[in-house]
């Protein structure tokens, strides 16, 4: 039985540690209005089966698509998974764990990943600019979550933490190499920017 609730994200600025035994977040998700994958990041056992993912993410989308969690979060229980979620702009955003965990938490997570982004893409959280900005998106699920246990759930401290490591990327790759050789940074965002453009399409 698919159980819905409305739940304010209120827990602004918390950090939580989950024991390393244990995951508690099965999974972070971002997708867009149509169900289609954005970004996304899968922890603990089973998380590199694509097929699981992929059907996982069918279900979820099929559950939650035609809600309307855009004021507040919403969590949606199903198959022993509950999930908080909420709508920002085009884009859905996911945070996961198993049917006991704590939504509280989950919705803090959720707060995190929605409001550090936000800061992050300044033209707005919208599918284009997220794809546009993929590398940044990547870098805030980490900082928020590292294999399955939550790390940081301060939306700008989470913010920072992506501008410097941006920085730092950007910085290390200008001294490397000889002249022509593109740094890995420089192959990576041309990487990106070709990914993006395709899927735009």
């Amino acid at each position: 039985t698919v159980w819905l609730a409305r739940r304010a994200c209120q827990r602004h600025g918390a950090i939580v540690m989950a024991p390393a035994s244990a995951p508690l977040v099965k999974c972070l998700l971002v997708l867009d209005s149509e169900g289609k994958r954005v970004a996304v990041k899968y922890y603990g056992e089973g998380a590199e089966d694509l097929a699981t993912q992929q059907a996982f993410e069918k279900s979820l989308y099929a559950k939650t698509g035609r809600t309307n969690a855009r004021g507040e979060a919403e969590i949606v229980m199903f198959d022993q998974t509950i999930a908080v979620y909420k709508f920002v702009g085009d884009c859905m955003f996911f945070a996961a764990g198993g049917a006991d965990e704590n939504e509280l938490v989950l919705a803090a997570v959720l707060q995190a990943l929605t409001e550090s982004i936000s800061m992050l893409v300044r033209s707005g959280v919208e599918r284009r600019s997220l794809l546009e900005n993929l590398d940044l998106v990547l870098l805030a699920l980490d900082e928020i979550v590292d294999g399955g246990n939550v790390l940081e759930t301060d939306a700008g401290v989470v913010a920072s933490r992506v501008a410097m490591r941006g920085a730092d990327d950007g910085s290390s790759g200008s001294g490397g190499g000889g002249v022509g050789e593109p740094s890995f940074t420089q192959a990576f965002g041309s990487a990106r920017e070709k990914l993006a453009r395709a899927l735009l399409k």
